[in-house]
Formats: C-alpha cells, sequence, structure tokens
C-alpha cells in the first residue's frame, strides 16, 4: 500500500469516527474520563484531562452529521475504485 493523500485522508477519517463513537457512560466513565470528573473552579485553568474532554464532546457534536456523509462518500469510492 503506498502512502498517498487518499490514504493520508482515510486515516484522519478513522480517527474522527474512533473518537465519535466513544460512549460517554460505556467507556469513558470506566476510565474516569467522565462528564462529572473534569469540575474546576472559578478562574482556574482547566487540566488537559478537562481540554481533552471537552475536545471529544465538541467533535461528536459537530462531526456527527457531516461523518454520515463523508463515510457514504468514501464507502462509494473504495467501491468503485478498489
Amino acid at each position: 500500500m503506498a502512502f498517498t493523500l487518499y490514504s493520508l485522508l482515510q486515516a484522519a477519517l478513522l480517527f474522527v469516527n474512533a473518537i465519535t463513537v466513544l460512549h460517554e457512560e460505556r467507556f469513558l466513565r470506566r476510565i474516569g474520563w467522565g462528564t462529572d470528573q473534569g469540575i474546576g473552579g472559578f478562574g482556574e485553568e482547566p487540566g488537559v484531562k478537562a481540554q481533552l474532554m471537552n475536545l471529544i464532546r465538541s467533535v461528536r457534536t459537530v462531526m456527527r452529521v457531516p461523518l454520515i456523509g463523508v463515510n457514504s462518500i468514501t464507502i462509494v469510492l473504495l467501491l468503485l475504485f478498489g
């Protein structure tokens, strides 16, 4: 398999898909990354863990609908061009 721009985009798509399917109650809470674990006080800088949780939550919210279209296009391209 050659290292092409398409394979790089496909790897990024797989990574975003992996972030999107992480379920908060079934997986993230078991490892201590639930919504109630990252609460800080007023004026405190959020830690790395809280920032990653915000990133995961944002990606799941924003990319849910566009990922359906991008995944469909990727599947069609793979079926047509191998």
